[in-house]
């Protein structure tokens, strides 16, 4: 039963929260702080999904700007998670198919995401061409899911290498984001689902090794998540059992 409610509530949020969310944009379009200030409403609804959320940012992930985000994609409730770990002056890149979500689709276009075709290679690497014009040209960072898709419990999956293109396309550090692990972790029937981190990790620039080997790079950014993730997952464990 509880699972009913929570189920209604999310879509009630949902709608209401992209209904205002779009005359929020339509107000602004484009506006660079518009992804961190509806990242920062719907990491609201965290709370009907019984998690308490412990958002970490390291001071130099802070101060920097423009960089490239990486940040581990679990299942959909990052939407109501991961989100409120975005900072100002970010926004996203989305496949093209998420425009024709009723709602969501058009705030996300709104907001000044980034939609490109996965599925065309040419559109793609336009695409990466003008995220790094974006970031260039109005100091902007972009915030990208390396893996390609959602684990769904499969643990981080191997990374994928359009996030250290760009990085180095432009010439900007990397900053890892790392959230413990949701997947099999909440069941809408239980009031509560225990503490969920997100850890926004200190920037690193890529190396000339790395630079010349980005499959190098993917490997060792994928080493630094992992052993992170781990952490993450220890800590917010050991923070269920004293509840």
């Amino acid at each position: 039963m509880l699972a009913v409610i929570r189920i209604i509530l999310l879509g009630i949020f949902v709608i209401i929260a992209s209904i205002l969310g779009i005359l929020f944009c339509l107000i602004r379009p484009f506006h660079r702080n518009n992804v961190y200030w509806l990242g920062q409403l719907y990491s609201k609804a965290s709370k009907i999904i019984g998690v308490k959320l412990v958002v970490r940012h390291h001071p130099e992930a802070v101060e920097t700007n423009p960089a490239v985000f990486i940040a581990n994609h679990q299942n959909s409730y990052d939407i109501f998670t991961l989100c409120g770990s975005v900072l100002p002056s970010t926004v996203t890149i989305g496949k093209k198919s998420l425009k024709w979500i009723p709602f969501f689709g058009q705030l996300y276009w709104l907001a000044g995401n980034i939609l490109i075709d996965r599925e065309n290679r040419k559109k793609a690497m336009a695409a990466l061409k003008r995220s790094r014009d974006t970031i260039l040209n109005k100091k902007i960072s972009v915030w990208m899911f390396p893996e390609g898709t959602r684990s769904y419990g499969r643990g981080l999956l191997p990374f994928k290498r359009g996030a250290f293109q760009l990085a180095q396309a432009a010439d900007v550090p990397i900053v890892p984001v790392v959230m413990s692990t949701t997947e099999n972790k909440i069941d809408l029937n239980k009031w509560s689902n225990g503490t969920v981190i997100i850890e926004v990790m200190a920037p690193r620039a890529l190396t000339d090794e790395q630079k010349k080997n980005l499959k190098q790079a993917c490997e060792d950014f994928h080493a630094i998540m992992l052993n992170k993730l781990n952490e993450l997952d220890s800590e917010a464990e050991q923070l269920q059992l004293k509840q």
